[in-house]
C-alpha cells in the first residue's frame, strides 16, 4: 500500500471514529427527548397548558408556571445582556491588557463555576432582605442575571475579539471616534456571537431551580403575577415541588411538566439560532 493510500485509509478511519463519538454524544440527548415525549406527551392538552392548577396541583394545568418562567427569562435577559455586553466591550476595547485585566477575567471564569444555590443564597441576602425587594420576580430576575452574567460576558468578549482588527483601523482612519467604531462597526459584526451567549444564558436561566427557590418561586400560587414585586410559580421549581413534595401526584403531570420545560428551552434555542443565522448571512467577512 502506497503512502497516499495509507493516509486516505487513516483519514476515513478518523472520520468514522469522530462520527461515532458524535453519535455517542448526541444519542443520550435524543433518547431523553423521545422518553419525555412518550411519558409526557399525553398530558400536553390545551387545558394543561392554559389553565390554573387545582386540587393542590394534582389537577388542572401549569399556566402560571409557564408565565412565571417567561417573566423570569425576560427579566434575566434585560439585566444580563446589556451589562454583560458592556462589560465585554470595556474589557476588549478600552481596558489596558495587563495584570488587572487578567485578574478580572479570572474572577469572571470563577463566577461561572459557583454553584447556583450559592447565587440563590446571595440573592436572598442582597435583594430579598437587604434591598427589601421580597420574594419577587425582580429579585429572582436579578439573581438569575448574576448567575448567567459570566456566560454572557465570556461569549460577548469572544465575539468582539473575532471581529478583524482591520475593521477598527479602517473606521478610525476615516475619522470615526472609538465609540462610533464600536457602535457601528464592531458590535453589528459581533451580534451572532453575542446571541450565542444569550442563548446559553436563557437555557440556564429557564432551567434553574436552586437560584429561584429563595428569591421568587412560590409553592402553590394559582394566579398570575401582576407586578415585578409579585411572587410567581416557575416550571423548574414547580417540577421539583410536584415530584418531591406532593404525594399522589399523577405521573403524567410530572412528565408533562418536564416536557413543557424542555420544549420551552428548545424553542428559545431555535428562535435564537434562526436570528443568529440571519445576522451571519449579512456579514461580509
Amino acid at each position: 500500500m502506497s503512502g497516499v493510500s495509507r493516509q486516505l485509509v487513516f483519514e476515513k478511519i478518523a472520520h468514522l471514529v469522530l462520527a461515532l463519538i458524535a453519535a455517542i454524544a448526541v444519542a443520550p440527548v435524543i433518547g431523553i427527548i423521545i422518553f419525555l415525549f412518550i411519558k409526557g406527551g399525553p398530558a400536553l392538552t390545551p387545558e394543561f397548558l392554559t389553565s390554573m392548577p387545582t386540587n393542590g396541583m394534582k389537577a388542572g394545568g401549569i399556566f402560571p408556571a409557564i408565565v412565571g418562567t417567561l417573566y423570569l427569562v425576560l427579566g434575566t435577559i434585560v439585566f444580563a445582556v446589556p451589562v454583560g455586553t458592556l462589560a465585554a466591550v470595556y474589557l476588549t476595547e478600552y481596558a489596558t491588557q495587563g495584570r488587572l485585566t487578567r485578574y478580572i477575567r479570572l474572577a469572571i471564569a470563577n463566577m461561572a463555576g459557583v454553584p447556583s444555590v450559592v447565587y440563590g443564597l446571595f440573592g436572598l441576602g442582597l435583594f430579598v432582605l437587604l434591598l427589601q425587594m421580597g420574594t419577587s420576580l425582580l429579585a429572582g430576575s436579578l439573581t438569575l442575571g448574576l448567575l448567567v452574567l459570566p456566560v454572557v460576558i465570556t461569549a460577548a468578549e469572544e465575539a468582539l475579539l473575532a471581529v478583524p482588527q482591520s475593521f477598527r483601523q479602517a473606521s478610525l482612519a476615516l475619522g470615526a471616534t472609538r465609540w462610533q467604531t464600536i457602535r457601528r462597526v464592531v458590535l453589528p459584526n459581533a451580534i451572532p456571537g453575542i446571541i450565542t451567549g444569550t442563548v446559553l444564558a436563557v437555557g440556564r436561566a429557564a432551567g434553574e431551580t436552586a437560584a429561584i427557590m429563595f428569591t421568587v418561586a412560590a409553592f402553590f400560587l394559582p394566579t398570575l403575577p401582576d407586578s415585578p414585586f409579585s411572587q410567581a410559580m416557575a416550571l423548574p421549581y414547580h417540577l421539583y415541588t410536584i415530584s418531591t413534595q406532593v404525594p399522589g401526584m399523577p405521573e403524567e403531570i410530572k412528565w408533562g411538566t418536564a416536557l413543557v420545560l424542555l420544549l420551552l428551552v428548545l424553542s428559545f434555542t431555535l428562535t435564537a439560532a434562526v436570528v443568529r443565522a440571519r445576522f451571519r448571512r449579512k456579514r461580509r467577512w
